[in-house]
C-alpha cells in the first residue's frame, strides 16, 4: 500500500508565499477522497478503476517509485559496517631432480570489516535525502492517479457528448428533410422559389456533415479512452450510455491553507525542497575530514581443521581530509544551494497554481451555469419564433430565407446546449482535480 500518512513531516509544511484566507466560493458537500464517486456515474467507477488498474503510464510511475525505495534502502545501508569475506585454496607442488614432485594445500580465510564515524553527519544528511525522494515519488504516483482520473472522466464525458450530438443531428436531419419536401412542394405550386429548394438541400447536407464530424470525433475518443484504461483501440468496447449527468452540489472547498496538506503535488514539491536541504548539507560536510575503521583477520593452513586455530588480527583508524580539490568542493555546496533555493520556489509555484486552479474552476463553473441558463432562454424564443415563422410561412405571410434563419438558429443553439452542458461538468472535473487528495491507492491498483 502507498500511503501519505506522514503526519510527523506533514505537520511541518509550511508556505514560503502569501495564500488567501479562504476561497472566493465554497459548497457545503465534503469532497470524497475518491472524487469521481460524487457523480454517481457506474460507467464512470468501472473505468477509473479499470484506469488506475492498467494504465502504462500509472505502472511507470509505480516503477518510478520502486527505483526510489530501493535507492533509499541502498542510502541507509552506508550507516552501516560493511563485512567482506574471502576465501582461498593454493595448491603447492615442488620437484627436484633426486625426489619426486611433493604436492600441498594452503587453505586461506579473511574476514574486512569498515565503518565511517560520522562526525558531520554527512551520510545520515544523504540517507534522509533519499528517504525524501520517496516520500517524493509516493505523492508523485498519487498526483498521476488523480490526473488519469480527471483525464478518463474528461474524455467519458466528451464521448457522451458526441452521441448525444450525434442523436440530435439525426433528429435535425429528419427535420430538414420534411422541411424539404415542404419547400419543394411549394415551388411545384409556384409558391417557392428554386433558391429556396437549393437552400435548403444545402442545409439538409450540413447537417448530414456535421454527423459525419460528430461520429469521427466519437470514435477518436473511444480510441483515446482506451488508451488511457491501458487497451488497445479496437479491443476496447466502451459502455454504451448516452445519459446525461446531473451534477452533486458545490464541495466543501476548504482554506487555501489546508491544500498544502491535500494535494500531492503541493506535498511532493515540499519533499523536494527537503531532499535538496539535505543534499545541501551532504556537500558541506564533504568539505571536513573523514574517520573511518578497518579491521582486517586472516588465517591460513595446510590442514583444514586447523584453519580456525591461528588468525592474524588487524585493526586501523583512517583519517582522510581535503586539502586541494580546485574549488570543486566549494562549488559543489553553492550548487546544491542553488538547487534548494529552486525547489523552494518551485514549492511557492506549486502552491500557487493550486489556488489558481480552485479559483478558475470555481468562476468558470458559476458563469457556465449563467450561460446555461441564457442558452435555455434562447432555446424558449429560437423555438416560439420558429413555431411563428413557420405558420406565417406556410400561409405565404414570410418568405423561406427568414424561415429558414429561425430553423438554422434553433438548431445551432440546440447543438450548443448540449456542448455547454458538458463543459459544465469538465469545469466541476477541473474543481474536483484541483481539490483532490487524501485518498490511497491499494495494490490492487498498481
Amino acid at each position: 500500500m502507498v500511503t501519505t500518512s506522514c503526519t510527523s513531516v506533514i505537520k511541518e509544511f509550511f508556505a514560503p508565499i502569501d495564500v488567501p484566507e479562504q476561497f472566493s466560493a465554497t459548497g457545503t458537500e465534503s469532497p470524497a477522497d475518491r472524487w469521481w464517486l460524487a457523480l454517481q456515474d457506474e460507467n464512470l467507477n468501472e473505468l477509473i478503476a479499470e484506469g488506475l488498474a492498467s494504465n502504462l503510464t500509472l505502472r511507470m510511475t509505480w516503477d518510478r517509485l520502486a527505483q526510489a525505495r530501493a535507492i533509499a534502502r541502498k542510502s541507509g545501508a552506508d550507516l552501516l559496517p560493511s563485512l567482506d569475506g574471502t576465501a582461498q585454496l593454493t595448491r603447492q607442488t615442488v620437484k627436484t631432480v633426486r625426489t619426486d614432485s611433493d604436492s600441498s594445500s594452503i587453505y586461506s580465510l579473511g574476514l574486512a570489516a569498515s565503518y565511517e564515524i560520522d562526525l558531520w553527519g554527512r551520510v545520515r544528511a544523504g540517507q534522509q535525502a533519499a528517504e525524501f525522494d520517496l516520500l517524493a515519488s509516493q505523492e508523485d504516483l498519487l498526483a498521476a492517479a488523480i490526473t488519469l482520473s480527471a483525464d478518463v472522466a474528461t474524455v467519458w464525458y466528451q464521448l457522451l457528448e458526441q452521441r448525444k450530438q450525434s442523436e440530435l443531428l439525426q433528429e435535425q436531419i429528419n427535420i430538414n428533410e420534411k422541411y424539404l419536401e415542404l419547400v419543394t412542394s411549394q415551388f411545384r405550386n409556384g409558391q417557392a422559389r428554386a433558391t429556396d429548394v437549393l437552400q435548403q438541400r444545402q442545409i439538409l447536407e450540413a447537417s448530414r456533415g456535421e454527423q459525419i464530424i460528430t461520429r469521427t470525433n466519437e470514435k477518436l475518443l473511444e480510441y483515446q479512452l482506451a488508451i488511457l484504461i491501458g487497451k488497445a483501440p479496437g479491443i476496447f468496447v466502451p459502455p454504451a450510455a448516452t445519459g446525461s449527468v446531473d451534477l452533486p452540489p458545490m464541495p466543501d472547498t476548504g482554506l487555501p491553507a489546508q491544500l498544502m496538506q491535500r494535494r500531492p503535488d503541493i506535498r511532493k514539491a515540499y519533499y523536494q525542497v527537503q531532499a535538496a536541504d539535505q543534499r545541501t548539507a551532504v556537500a558541506i560536510a564533504d568539505r571536513f575530514p573523514r574517520i573511518s575503521l578497518s579491521a582486517e583477520a586472516q588465517t591460513s593452513d595446510s590442514n583444514v581443521r586447523d584453519l580456525f586455530d591461528n588468525w592474524l588480527a588487524n585493526l586501523a583508524g583512517n583519517l582522510s581530509a581535503p586539502l586541494f580539490d580546485g574549488g570543486r568542493r566549494a562549488a559543489e555546496v553553492d550548487r546544491t544551494r542553488g538547487a534548494a533555493a529552486e525547489a523552494l520556489h518551485g514549492y511557492g509555484q506549486a502552491i500557487l497554481t493550486s489556488v489558481k486552479e480552485v479559483e478558475d474552476a470555481l468562476f468558470a463553473e458559476s458563469q457556465q451555469r449563467n450561460f446555461l441558463a441564457s442558452l435555455d432562454k434562447q432555446l424558449a424564443l429560437s423555438n416560439q419564433s420558429m413555431e411563428q415563422t413557420k405558420e406565417r410561412y406556410i400561409y405565404g405571410d414570410m418568405d423561406f430565407l427568414r424561415f429558414l434563419t429561425t430553423i438554422l438558429n434553433y438548431q445551432s443553439l440546440q447543438r450548443s446546449r448540449i456542448s455547454a452542458g458538458r463543459q459544465l461538468i469538465d469545469y466541476r472535473i477541473s474543481l474536483y482535480r484541483a481539490l483532490a487528495g487524501g485518498w490511497e491507492m491499494q495494490k490492487s491498483e498498481k
